[in-house]
């Protein structure tokens, strides 16, 4: 086999077979296939497109790639849940516990987060003594036990993705669905979950920004992990302003803890409990989404959900304390409160533009070297909507230095008003299971 031979065959709108995919994945990976010839191969797949099989052989190619996690002696359907990411999706920290708390095994494996916000790690990290460097037998010992546990992502994990995704980002060959969705699929895959949930965002704050889009990438994705052998299903869910209210590191531990008491922002408790639903569903827990949905309420509602997170928090060295006294997650030193300069009504909230505003704060990471200030970030007190009065607060500002000017005037910016009432925006836009 030639790689310039497959290289042309795909410019000219031919189907590649499962030998070549592997062919190409693996020559790649080693070095033996140069990045000028993969440069040129990502840019005949942007613009051919490819199939349904050649979506799952390319999956499957960079699963094998590197090291998949064996969960296999994890009792029960183990389910994953993956978020396209946004502003102030804090669905993780409180999925993890309340799908536990229901008999849902949680076996999850993240990262740190790189932009607005720190990843779920970071997160977590928030709350005192909590680690995620436990070895395999104890991450599948805790499952078992707790029915949740957190580990850090393994270094060989898809290791044909990252270099793929690298050389993807300075070739312009980024927004790809087949490549998007082959590389978020082949992540979830090689971490071993038997049954995934996806969580596809869609408007200004996401990466997909129409929900035409959106639903193209939701449904690339379901296609792929049921052709892999997965149960998967994705719900398309709004990110044209930040989800909840917190956005910063213990700020969403904080809104976590009181989602899990039934006293969480509206919206980030309604996409919560439809994630949800489908975990339980797809785990086998369930005879139908409705019922999956009455017994996580029932979970928030008798304290088994909360107890659930003192659990999985103190068995890996977090003090669980914070659960019930959050004054002891990491504080700020200074508050500021952002003013409305005038009467209306909330019309818009760009997502991005909160998110660079909440990262100035130090919330996030600008750089993989840069350090994360976890007590600092922003709490809307206004959502899309909402009326205000002038001088009423629309952010509260979270801060460890006293000049906030710039991160007032970003705000500003990103925050508008109008004279007329303005409706809410759907928060759940699809369910594709197909």
């Amino acid at each position: 086999m030639r790689m310039v031979d497959l290289i042309e065959k795909k410019r000219d709108g031919h189907e590649l077979s499962t030998e070549e995919i592997q062919f190409i994945i693996s020559g790649y990976t080693d070095g033996t296939i140069p990045d000028y010839q993969m440069s040129a191969l990502t840019m005949a797949i942007f613009f051919e497109g490819m199939t349904e099989k050649e979506r799952a052989d390319l999956t499957m190619a960079m699963v094998e790639s590197g090291d998949q996690i064996d969960l296999s002696q994890i009792e029960g359907v183990k389910v994953d849940k993956h978020s396209t990411g946004g502003v102030g999706d804090t669905t993780t920290l409180v999925l993890g516990p309340l799908v536990a708390a229901v008999g849902v095994p949680v076996a999850k494996m993240s990262g740190r987060g790189l932009g607005h916000t720190g990843g779920t790690i970071d997160k977590l990290e928030s709350v005192e003594g909590f680690h995620v460097e436990i070895d395999n037998d104890e991450f599948i010992k805790l499952v078992n036990q707790n029915k949740i546990a957190v580990i850090g992502q393994s270094g060989n994990l898809t290791p044909a993705d990252k270099k793929l995704y690298a050389l993807r980002d300075v070739t312009a060959t980024v927004n790809s669905i087949p490549l998007i969705a082959s590389s978020i699929m082949s992540k979830k895959i090689a971490a071993g979950a038997d049954a995934i949930v996806l969580d596809v965002k869609t408007g200004a704050g996401a990466f997909m920004k129409t929900l035409e889009d959106s639903k193209e990438l939701a449904s690339a994705m379901v296609r792929i992990g049921n052709n892999v052998g997965r149960k998967t299903m994705a719900v398309i869910s709004d990110m044209s302003q930040p989800l909840g209210f917190a956005i910063g590191n213990a700020l969403e531990v904080k809104e976590a803890i009181d989602t899990l008491k039934g006293e969480g922002p509206e919206d980030l408790t309604e996409l919560c409990l439809t994630l949800g639903s489908h975990m339980v569903l797809l785990a086998g827990k369930a005879d139908s989404a409705q019922q999956a949905r009455t017994m996580l309420e029932d979970a928030i509602q008798n304290g088994s959900a909360l107890e659930s997170l003192k659990v999985f928090l103190s068995s890996q060295g977090g003090n669980a304390e914070v659960v019930d006294d959050p004054e002891k997650l990491p504080q700020a030193k200074y508050t500021f409160e952002l003013e409305a300069k005038e009467d209306g009504y909330v019309s818009e909230i760009i997502a991005d533009s909160v998110g660079t505003a909440a990262m100035l704060l130090g919330a996030g990471r600008a750089t993989k070297e840069s350090e994360i200030d976890l007590a600092v970030g922003l709490v809307l007190q206004k959502k899309i909507g909402d009326q205000v009065q002038k001088g009423e607060s629309l952010v509260t500002i979270y801060s460890n230095f006293e000049d906030v000017e710039e991160v007032k005037e970003k705000l500003y910016h990103s925050i508008k008003l109008s004279s007329e009432k303005v409706s809410a925006p759907l928060l759940v836009h699809a369910e594709i299971t197909e």
